[in-house]
């Protein structure tokens, strides 16, 4: 399994609610739900446009080319035209830094 790697600081994050970073070479999308930090990833499975574009409706997030909506808790796709969900990353919190464990 990979390790953590540094994704952001928590201040701008909560300035937001809502922050597209890039870690590695992935693009993941931070969001901040019920005050937990949560991590998808920022490529939409339908049209491959950055999520974090789109707007935020609670804790889902609205595509903004077509639509397709994504919990932004678990990456879950919720309507059409969007069939796949997007990858969901374990996240920790250290001294105010958010860090991002991406998938092997």
């Amino acid at each position: 399994m990979s390790e953590f790697e540094y994704a952001a600081d928590l201040a701008e994050l909560e300035a937001t609610g809502l922050l597209g970073v890039w870690v590695e070479d992935t693009a993941v999308l931070l969001s901040l739900v019920d005050g937990e930090v949560h991590a998808i990833n920022d490529i939409c499975s339908h049209a491959h446009a950055h999520l974090s574009d789109g707007e935020r409706h609670g804790p889902q997030v609205e595509c903004l080319l077509h639509g397709a909506r994504f919990d932004l808790r678990t990456g879950r796709h919720l309507c059409a035209p969007a069939y796949v969900d997007v990858d969901h990353y374990e996240v920790k919190v250290e001294d105010g830094k958010i860090y991002v464990r991406l998938e092997d």
